[in-house]
């Protein structure tokens, strides 16, 4: 195999994806990354996994058990040699796809070999936090969900920028773009679908480790169960029934329907040059061309994929026709499609999200850009097509994207 010089994904797992306070509830953030990175060294016994350059994970929390560096607790509790590093990246939304793009830098820079890279996010055990008090002796204390959203925030921020949340940011995106009602329900239901379909021909078996989880847990006596199925799915809706979803704000257009959900899951992948795919036996799947990045309006941070997109087709004078597969996060089905209007897509392009995308499978933060990068490596090895595009909008005003090509 001739290989250019550049940093290629080899394999991919992950766990499924699990719903709020549902089967991965019991299973702490560093233990979830943990069984990733177990997977991947079980799937390359070739590997000497003394000479992995880094751990890079992403994880947008860090506020309770994910805090003191979870990549490299990760690393500690997953078997690795204890001289593998570890460090752990936040860029919010698109931390797992950040952690993927800086080791494919460092790869190209020549300062590794070989990485694992991926990202965690457990939502539902993300914990309350309570600041300290302003003053000496004060009985004032104000306290915080951590799961998703602002806290502590800084009052210039707040007067100079704003501080939606991120449904609210959604329904700006909505107003601003026109996007209406209906077509966010009909973009809905095709993920929905779509992700239904993919899951009948079990395309998904191939990138899902399984976790394991006290049978208790699932309705059972004893024992354990592997949990192997992503659990947010509603294979039952029809449209007429996320039609019938009442807004989340008052003359809105966002719902929970046609929304991303709150969900915990890790994925992990890994990364090698030339030298590492011939020492170690390796099948590269995709290289890692290029990446970009954009900072938006944070009351519009959806629409981060839209700049970011644009900036690698420049940045690759590739044109938005030679892309064969878009995996666009659906972090509000209004961002998604107001991104795919900007960019000249059409709202049922067979190029976007083939699999389904967050509205189905749920979107646990840290995780999902390398969800993102790892499904699409699949199907362009899948379906022998050649560039694809991952790409995330990021909470405070940001857009991330990452071409892939297949080998």
């Amino acid at each position: 195999m001739s290989l250019i010089e550049g940093a290629f994904i080899c394999d991919y797992q992950r766990t499924a994806i699990g719903r709020y306070n549902g089967s991965l509830a019991s299973v702490r953030p560093d233990d979830l990354l943990a069984i990733t990175i177990q997977a991947l060294m079980t799937r390359n016994p070739s590997v000497d996994w003394s000479t992995v350059s880094d751990v890079l994970a992403g994880c947008a929390n860090q506020a309770g058990e994910d805090n003191r560096c979870v990549a490299r607790m990760a690393v500690l509790l997953s078997g690795l040699p204890i001289s593998v590093s570890a460090t752990t990246i936040n860029r919010l939304c698109a931390s797992g796809m950040d952690a993927v793009a800086f080791a494919s830098a460092s790869i190209k820079a020549q300062d590794g070999w070989m990485f694992l890279a991926g990202g965690v996010e457990s939502m539902t055990r993300a914990p309350f936090v309570l600041g300290k008090s302003p003053t000496a002796f004060s009985r004032e204390a104000t306290m915080y969900d951590t799961t998703i959203g602002w806290r502590f925030i800084n009052k210039k921020i707040a007067e100079q920028f704003g501080t939606l949340s991120m449904p609210e940011t959604g329904e700006e995106v909505a107003k601003r773009f026109a996007i209406s009602r209906e077509r966010q329900d009909e973009f809905a239901f095709a993920s929905q679908q779509k992700y239904a379909q993919s899951f009948k021909q079990g395309r998904f078996a191939e990138e899902i480790t399984p976790v394991k989880i006290p049978s208790s847990k699932g309705g059972g006596k004893g024992g354990s169960i592997d949990f192997l199925i992503d659990e947010h799915p509603r294979q039952d809706t029809s449209l007429e029934k996320l039609q019938s979803l009442s807004p989340l704000f008052t003359h809105g257009t966002v719902t929970a329907g046609n929304a991303s959900g709150v969900n915990d899951g890790a994925a992990m992948t890994l990364l090698a040059n030339q030298a590492a795919i011939k020492q170690f036996s390796l099948n590269p799947i995709a290289q890692i061309v290029a990446v970009a990045r954009s900072g938006v309006e944070p009351n519009i941070m959806g629409i981060g994929p839209r700049d970011a997109c644009r900036a690698l087709i420049k940045k690759t004078g590739l044109s938005i026709d030679e892309i064969d597969l878009f995996e666009i996060n659906e972090a509000f089905a209004s961002q998604v499609l107001a991104c795919l209007s900007e960019l000249g897509i059409s709202d049922n392009d067979p190029r976007v999200n083939p699999n389904g995308g967050a509205i189905a499978l749920g979107h646990p933060l840290g995780m999902s850009g390398t969800r993102l990068i790892g499904t699409l490596a699949l199907e362009l090895k899948l379906k022998s097509l050649t560039y694809g595009i991952a790409t995330m909008c990021v909470g405070v005003g940001q857009g991330v994207a990452v071409l892939l090509k297949k080998v």
